[in-house]
């Protein structure tokens, strides 16, 4: 069996509230393989976010082990894990932060310019991205030119654009009506599936996450397995 893209021991992580400590993970595992899509469930409050702040390398857990493609990535230093996140993560948001001045094709372009890629390659594969996202015909738009479907499957072929190995999702399509937020889902999925992502999608769509290959519920800080 191949080495897991992600894989997490022992991850802890407790808030300091006026109440007092409050424990959110409490000593969680998880291991995703690549072309694995994870579903990540729970009620608000019961440590996805947080869960997948840590696996993205955006927050420090008070303890645990966070290894992305053999690469152990908890004592890197922060510029070390700015790295990671720009070649290895994809991040997608309920709300897409999309830069409203750029087209759909330069808010792909321009991670990948970031990352080294010329001008004309980062164009390319931006096209290409959101071509097989249906977008072809609305690569030069802006952001408020688009529907709020369209907005969100530019930021997913933004994840994508740095051919990531993970993909972390929070909520991508919380903020979508059920007939968009089921055709995004199946554009999202098809892409992890082509590119052999891992990708762990927090969710309360029970009916999105019963199409994925693992439904996994946070429950007093721990991860359990949902059986359909």
């Amino acid at each position: 069996m191949s080495e897991p893209v992600l894989s997490i021991r022992g991850l802890k992580r407790t808030y300091s509230t006026a109440a007092g400590p409050l424990p959110v993970l409490t000593g969680l595992d998880l291991d995703v393989a690549a072309g694995e899509i994870v579903a990540l469930v729970g009620p608000s409050g019961s440590g996805k976010s947080s869960l997948l702040h840590a696996a993205g390398l955006l927050e420090h857990p008070d303890a645990g082990r966070i290894v992305i493609e053999g690469r152990d990535c908890s004592d890197l230093s922060d510029a070390q894990r700015t790295r990671v996140r720009l070649m290895n993560i994809g991040f997608v948001y309920q709300f897409h932060h999309l830069l409203p001045e750029f087209t759909a094709l330069d808010n792909v372009a321009l991670p990948q310019m970031i990352a080294g890629a010329s001008r004309a390659a980062a164009r390319k594969r931006a096209r290409d991205l959101l071509s097989g996202m249906g977008l072809a015909e609305r690569l030069d738009h802006q952001p408020a030119q688009l529907s709020g479907g369209e907005q969100q499957r530019v930021a997913i072929a933004r994840a994508l654009a740095n051919s990531p190995r993970l993909l972390l999702a929070d909520e991508p399509t919380g903020n979508l009506d059920p007939q968009t937020s089921e055709s995004v889902f199946k554009n999202l999925h098809a892409l992890v599936r082509d590119q052999g992502v891992a990708a762990v999608v927090a969710t309360h769509n029970m009916g999105l996450a019963s199409h994925m290959d693992r439904v996994l519920a946070l429950k007093d800080g721990g991860l359990q397995a949902q059986v359909s």
